[in-house]
């Protein structure tokens, strides 16, 4: 008997996330629309605006004073470890705040910058170059990428990369974004290098988020938004639909040493150095890059 023969191409699909009210741009032929979609950059992470309003980072301030308190008082699933590092910064009054200003101020930056280097003096502006990860979406079905102008053949044999750098890697030098590099997607040496250069050198001379001590990193401010969910659910005796865990997402390795931390570790590595791990990443993680688990993940803590 003849097994059947699929004939149509049925892929899974996404839906594209909306921007605006034109996500269709125009049609040039009939098999060629031109859409605008977002681009998610990658191995950086930029300060989070997602509070929308002044407002409502100050209600996050005072959620995140809360949690202090929760942490302080042992009733948060995080460990003493971890907590006494972010105490301080939750606890500041600002961390809300602080994260939606230094979102927009990481925005404006941006929009400048990239405006800046796409212009040509009295030509026209340089095409946009676009180098996608092996897996080209995020969960959230956005393009991952490394974004930067489009230069010539000739400049790129004349130019060195420090010379030509990434829109992901002029943030980063700013300061207005920290490291953010993900498993597999490892940068190659060289731009790796680039990476930790320019990260070491704003942290060390205090630029953009770099500039406040209690600032919250981005995914640990992410992070944090869902402690505070799960914690408040537990201290009002709600049933929680997730594990309590659940809020720390990844293992982080240290570039350096090749040591592998625990999910609530990633504070015992400096902020340039840190590779994170999906749980699902890791075995195949460990043998590739031959990492060694850290003392406290060894011992179980």
């Amino acid at each position: 008997m003849i097994e059947p023969v699929q004939v149509f191409w049925a892929p899974t699909g996404a839906s594209m996330p909306t921007l605006g009210t034109r996500p269709l741009l125009d049609v040039t032929d009939g098999d060629t629309p031109n859409l605008r979609m977002p681009v998610r950059m990658l191995s950086v992470d930029t300060p989070e605006v997602t509070a929308r309003s002044a407002d409502r980072a100050a209600q996050i301030d005072e959620e995140f004073s809360q949690l202090a308190e929760w942490i302080h008082k042992g009733l948060a699933p995080i460990s003493s470890e971890l907590g006494e590092f972010l105490k301080p910064r939750l606890d500041s009054g600002q961390a809300g705040s602080l994260q939606f200003s230094q979102g927009q101020a990481a925005s404006a930056f941006s929009k400048e910058n990239i405006a800046k280097r796409l212009a040509r003096p009295g030509g026209q502006p340089r095409s946009m170059f676009i180098r996608v990860a092996d897996s080209p979406f995020d969960s959230n079905h956005r393009l991952l990428a490394y974004l930067a102008p489009d230069y010539t053949e000739k400049e790129r044999r004349e130019l060195p990369k420090r010379l030509r750098p990434t829109f992901n890697l002029d943030l980063v030098t700013a300061g207005w974004a920290a490291p953010f590099v993900i498993y597999p997607d490892i940068p190659a040496a060289d731009d790796l290098a680039l990476l930790i250069e320019a990260a070491s050198g704003a942290r060390a001379d205090g630029l953009g988020i770099w500039a406040n001590p209690q600032t919250l990193l981005a995914y640990e401010y992410r992070a944090m938004e869902k402690l505070f969910d799960i914690t408040k659910k537990k201290v009002n005796g709600q049933p929680l639909k997730v594990d309590e865990r659940s809020w720390r997402e990844r293992y982080c390795a240290d570039l350096r040493n090749r040591v592998l931390h625990g999910p609530e570790d990633w504070f015992a590595v400096d902020p340039e150095y840190r590779l994170f791990l999906w749980p699902a990443d890791l075995r195949d993680a460990v043998a590739r890059l031959n990492l060694t688990p850290s003392a406290r993940l060894a011992s179980g803590r």
